[in-house]
């Protein structure tokens, strides 16, 4: 597991998915839409589906849908989150399910604290 707790200058930053840069194990890669992909211990899917290898992201307790993270996470400002948790192995991870297989990103905000 790792935390990450925003500090005054992650304030800057215009994006959530921009907090997460330099996590040990989460690839976070801008795409061309703006959007952004999140990716923990990389590409691992066997059939190929796009979507297959994307962690769960739980806010405030909440699952996002794999359709919902993009908007969801563009509609956090960066200054109300209170607490980022990437949950890596399989022992962190094993009370979301098999939703959970490729890692979950759980993100407190000050609002639920």
């Amino acid at each position: 597991m790792t935390t990450v707790v925003p500090t005054e200058t992650d304030a800057r930053v215009a994006r959530v998915e921009e907090l997460l840069r330099g996590v040990p194990g989460l690839d976070v890669t801008r795409l061309s839409d703006g959007n952004y992909q999140l990716r923990i211990r990389g590409h691992r899917s066997i059939r190929g589906n796009p979507g297959d290898d994307d962690p769960l992201v739980v806010i405030d307790g909440i699952p996002i849908s794999r359709e919902a993270v993009a908007s969801a996470l563009a509609a956090l400002a960066p200054g109300d989150v209170a607490r980022i948790e990437v949950l890596k192995d399989a022992g962190a991870a094993g009370m979301y399910g098999s939703r959970g297989a490729n890692g979950v990103i759980v993100i407190t905000t000050k609002r639920a604290r």
